[in-house]
């Protein structure tokens, strides 16, 4: 259904020889790069990719590893562990039953993808990019592909509607739909279930894939649909259904989104609307391919290039003010702080006692309610919590009790955090990092960058723990 890079088994891949095998479909096989980084290693990478770029003048391309329809990977001998993944001036339709040269589009599909790797890898989501390296080229660290294509939706169209009779186009999935399709171009890419993928015993660079590891690429793609879902809709953009492929960290044994995400890759409907289609599928229908509607084709590509680039920004900026009682109080707001940085929230620290101080704590919450940025208010206040209380009282903004309790008198003094007067809505989180994550998805509501950590912080918890439990077994066998 995508474009597959295909090799024979025992193939060489990079520095090491390439065994991802199966029996029985190892002739299909599709092999490219990656790796898997959370945001602080993906940026450790950078660092050391641009440091060992200052010494020379542009990378040392190697020979070519593989080639799909509508890309190429190289190798990097001066990197090694790292590929470089090529774009070409193609598009292909029906297994490449279609194929026509488009010029720009080699630009047009990096840029997307190099744009929705960043969002993604920002969000906290593990990927194979590493960085963009020119208009047509990024670099990305190598892997074994696992051969299966992830196809999830929102929206019944295509050829779900075929293979799924009565079923009227339009109809939506809630949850999203999940599907799965091995990936072989002599038989149409045929739909496969979670059986015959467990049941195919594929290794992928050691890993062998069993119901641990399609349990963690089918959570993934939910998640990651969900994801862009969510950034496509601040442009008024349905994202409709997307394909994605997975692969295996070959040094690190440890499976991370992989391939390319660009507009071969999803299908996308300005304002629902499948009549003003932005993807491939206007290139799909075409009755004739003729230059100008090639020029059709190519303008909408260029008008998702251009507008997959606002993915990256939020127009619902937001901060977190927490106000402490006392200077003893600051060791607990800094762990609030340190957590909102998690989710890319500004966090100001200010301290005020509404006991001591109560017309300065007022004059303090007026500063943040008069320039017009949303705002949540975190009281902290030790003993008897009067901050919370009065910042809710006076102002329309969201407060969040967040009391440094004490083992001696904490059981007590957790009360006047809790036991509110009638008409206050302060909620009270004992945990500052759960006060930053309460914050966090207020913001959330109206800012996508944010849902989006939130949404991947809970898939790499989802995943640890299967991880976690999957090793418990293993060792208790």
């Amino acid at each position: 259904m995508t474009d597959e890079i295909q090799t024979k088994q025992g193939s060489q891949i990079g520095t090491g020889e390439v065994d991802c095998s199966q029996e029985e479909h190892s002739q299909y096989f599709s092999k490219a790069q990656l790796p898997v980084h959370p945001p602080v290693l993906h940026r450790l990478q950078i660092k050391l990719l641009d440091s060992k770029m200052e010494n020379t003048a542009e990378l040392k391309v190697g020979k070519k590893l593989n080639e799909g329809k509508t890309k190429e990977v190289y190798e990097l001998p001066e990197l090694p562990g790292y590929v470089l993944m090529q774009s070409k001036d193609q598009i292909t339709a029906g297994n490449a039953a279609r194929k026509d040269h488009m010029e720009g589009k080699g630009a047009i599909s990096n840029k997307t993808t190099s744009c929705v790797f960043k969002l993604l890898q920002e969000a906290g989501v593990k990927t194979a990019f590493v960085r963009k390296y020119s208009d047509t080229a990024f670099v990305a660290a190598q892997c074994e592909m696992v051969p299966i294509e992830w196809v999830c939706r929102r929206i019944a169209t295509g050829s779900f509607l075929k293979r799924h009779p009565g079923v009227k186009e339009g109809y939506k999935f809630y949850p999203p739909k999940l599907e799965m399709f091995f990936k072989d171009d002599a038989n149409n890419d045929p739909q496969w279930s979670v059986e015959q993928l467990i049941e195919a015993n594929f290794n992928c660079a050691g890993l062998q894939i069993g119901q641990t590891e399609v349990d963690i690429m089918s959570h993934s793609t939910v998640a990651i649909f969900e994801i862009l879902e969510k950034a496509w809709s601040t442009q008024d953009c349905t994202l409709v259904d997307m394909k994605i492929e997975f692969g295996v960290d070959v040094s690190k044994k440890e499976i991370v989104l992989a391939d390319v995400i660009d507009n071969d890759s999803w299908r996308l409907w300005p304002s629902g609307d499948s009549s003003q289609q932005k993807d491939k599928q206007t290139y799909r229908d075409l009755k004739e391919v003729t230059p100008e509607a090639m020029q059709v084709v190519k303008r909408n590509f260029e008008w998702v290039a251009a507008r997959v680039e606002l993915l990256l920004e939020s127009v619902h900026q937001g901060r977190v003010v927490v106000l402490m009682g006392s200077i003893s109080d600051l060791l607990h707001c800094e762990k609030i702080k340190k957590s909102c940085a998690n989710y890319g929230i500004p966090c100001e620290l200010r301290v005020t006692s509404a006991h001591k101080g109560p017309d300065e704590t007022l004059r303090i919450k007026s500063e943040y309610e008069g320039d017009g940025v949303p705002t949540v208010f975190v009281a902290v206040a030790g003993r008897s919590n009067g901050l919370g209380p009065v910042l809710s009282g006076n102002t329309a903004y969201p407060v969040i009790n967040c009391p440094p309790l004490t083992a001696d008198w904490g059981a007590q003094d957790v009360w006047s955090s809790l036991r509110m007067p009638s008409g206050l809505g302060c909620s009270t989180v004992l945990s500052p990092e759960a006060a930053a994550q309460f914050a966090a998805q207020i913001f959330g509501l109206s800012n996508h960058l944010v849902w989006s950590k939130l949404r991947s912080s809970t898939l790499n918890t989802w995943i640890s723990l299967k991880q976690a439990d999957k090793k418990l077994r293993e060792c208790s066998i």
